[in-house]
């Protein structure tokens, strides 16, 4: 069964994270003022008080961050496995010859696999498991604090036991959305703490980018930097909850490409699921959903 393909290529990506690592490192706005990052002249108290308040920082969002990342149902668990399963499926066939398609990509791409087709390999495997699953690309429009951008990623919606619908977003790259060049120790050990692959609910995932977006803004202040708009918890979280919608690409019969939009602003119908292996009809998600289907 084939998808319809998003044109988001490895290249591309590559090229994208460059100019930004490149804006990050040169800062190319406003610093944080001196002092601000605890290396002020106030003093050997004012220092040990800095360094208190930075520990104390980092020890809640760690703690943040473990919550919201162990707060996962068993359903997610299920998804999250075959999601697994089926990344690995594609890295032994070989990304290229197993996943990548594109006429146009290049030595490099080819060899890695380009992202567009990652997407579509691993919504095609879970579609074959019996999910309803598809490939989203969010786009958001430039305000006065970040700039406009789109990203696509993987989505599954299941039913449960109420008649509901819930969203569950899939990101197979997603401790990468939130490295830095630059960052510090404890910042980099909660990216190394962030799964490779993400699977959870809107309200799950709001917390994990809450968590990391604060320990970014943390980051920059201890090291003097400027901080990058594309690292602010509001773009990150369009990337994967942009509102008002985002294109649902799925396979031709299966069911025409709809808009689905932000679970808690802009609930529409969904595309009919098709038939769910037994273990998908006693789904647990707590009573909670994201998305209602009316």
């Amino acid at each position: 069964m084939v998808v319809e393909e998003v044109a988001v290529a490895g290249n591309e990506m590559s090229l994208s994270n460059m100019v930004l690592g490149f804006y990050e490192e040169a800062g190319d706005g406003e610093s944080w003022p001196d002092g601000a990052a605890g290396l002020g002249d106030g003093g050997s108290d004012d220092e040990e008080s800095g360094g208190a308040e930075s520990r104390a920082f980092w020890k809640e969002q760690r703690s943040q961050l473990h919550e919201a990342l162990a707060k996962m149902s068993s359903a997610e668990r299920r998804i999250q496995a075959d999601a697994e399963e089926a990344i690995r499926e594609m890295h032994a066939a070989g990304a290229g010859a197993g996943a990548c398609s594109c006429a146009s990509r290049t030595a490099a791409v080819a060899a890695a696999g380009c992202r567009g087709c990652a997407l579509r390999f691993l919504a095609e495997r879970l579609r074959d498991a019996g999910y309803n699953s598809a490939i989203c690309r969010s786009k958001w429009p430039r305000s006065p604090d970040i700039p406009s951008g789109e990203h696509s990623y993987v989505d599954v919606v299941v039913p449960t036991r109420s008649g509901k619908a819930v969203r569950v977003v899939i990101e197979p790259s997603f401790r990468g959305e939130f490295e830095m060049a630059r960052g510090g120790a404890e910042y980099r050990a909660l990216v190394a703490a962030l799964p490779e692959v993400f699977v959870g609910r809107a309200e799950r995932l709001r917390g994990v980018v809450r968590a990391m977006c604060a320990a970014a803004k943390q980051c920059a202040r201890e090291s003097g930097m400027h901080m990058a708009p594309w690292r602010k918890q509001r773009y990150m979280e369009a990337k994967w909850l942009a509102t008002p919608s985002a294109e649902r690409v799925v396979a031709p019969g299966a069911a025409a490409a709809v808009a689905v939009g932000s679970p808690e602003t802009d609930r529409q119908k969904l595309p009919p699921p098709p038939k769910f292996r037994a273990s998908m009809l006693t789904l647990d998600f707590g009573g909670r959903t994201a998305v209602e289907v009316v």
